[in-house]
């Protein structure tokens, strides 16, 4: 199966003794950053909803954006990402062999990139998916990828031998993927705590959830959908009588 997560806005930029790839939609990151380089602080503090120092930061990090980068101002994506997914995710800790499987069976969602594997060199950025940001393509960023990163995810599932793409991605994220372009099965998990009343989905477990859910994926090497039920990371338990087939449900105690 291939598996989906959302990048983050947090960075790691530790170097990092390993390998990387070219991300394969690099073309298409270079012309996104050129047209973010040409915005005004108060064009990106408006399109990221930002503070004015973090306006600033972004904005120089667009202005020193490299179309071909040295290695040296380069991160692989999952360990350049540092948000709440990528703490349960935890990749600096997998080993060669779980990395490669990776590799080839997790994707990154990106607005600037794209899509992106594990290993793929990315530069510093924020550029989150739901921006508006205008191109010839569109007003945003939804609609620049279009049906690009189904295609994509089509071409990796043929390559693996797969049908089923399983989705730990935000609603935000997921939604630049067209659901009709796509040739599989999509499966959606959810993740719940139990304050004692009616399970409820809280963002932050949620996001550190599906980084596990990922994580517990590529150390299993799953292929069979019905094997996701056996999810236990962090105290969590399947709920068959909350789940329905492609929205296996997790629900743990409450850990506030």
């Amino acid at each position: 199966m291939l598996v989906v997560i959302s990048p983050a806005k947090r960075l790691d930029w530790a170097e990092r003794d390993i390998v990387t790839t070219e991300p394969a939609f690099l073309p298409d990151a270079n012309r996104l950053a050129k047209t973010a380089r040409n915005l005004t602080l108060g064009d990106l503090q408006k399109l990221m909803d930002i503070s004015p120092d973090l306006a600033r930061l972004n904005r120089a990090r667009f202005q020193a954006f490299a179309t071909s980068p040295e290695t040296d101002v380069t991160r692989p994506a999952a360990l350049a990402f540092a948000g709440d997914t990528y703490q349960g995710l935890e990749a600096a800790s997998l080993d060669a062999a779980e990395l490669a499987w990776a590799q080839e069976h997790l994707r990154i969602l990106s607005g600037l990139y794209g899509l992106l594997r594990p290993l793929d060199a990315i530069q510093a950025y924020r550029l989150e998916m739901g921006s508006r940001l205008k191109t010839r393509r569109g007003k945003s960023l939804y609609d620049y990828w279009r049906d690009s990163l189904s295609k994509a995810l089509n071409t990796q599932a043929q390559r693996v031998g797969t049908d089923v793409l399983v989705n730990c991605a935000s609603q935000e994220y997921f939604g630049a993927v067209v659901p009709k372009a796509l040739k599989m099965r999509v499966i959606t998990p959810s993740f719940m705590e139990d304050k004692g009343d009616a399970p409820k989905i809280i963002s932050f477990f949620a996001k550190k959830a599906r980084g596990a859910m990922a994580r517990f994926i590529i150390q299993n090497r799953l292929c069979d959908p019905a094997a996701l039920s056996d999810f236990d990371s962090g105290g969590y338990e399947f709920r068959p009588d909350l789940s329905a087939p492609d929205n296996p449900v997790f629900v743990r105690p409450y850990q506030g």
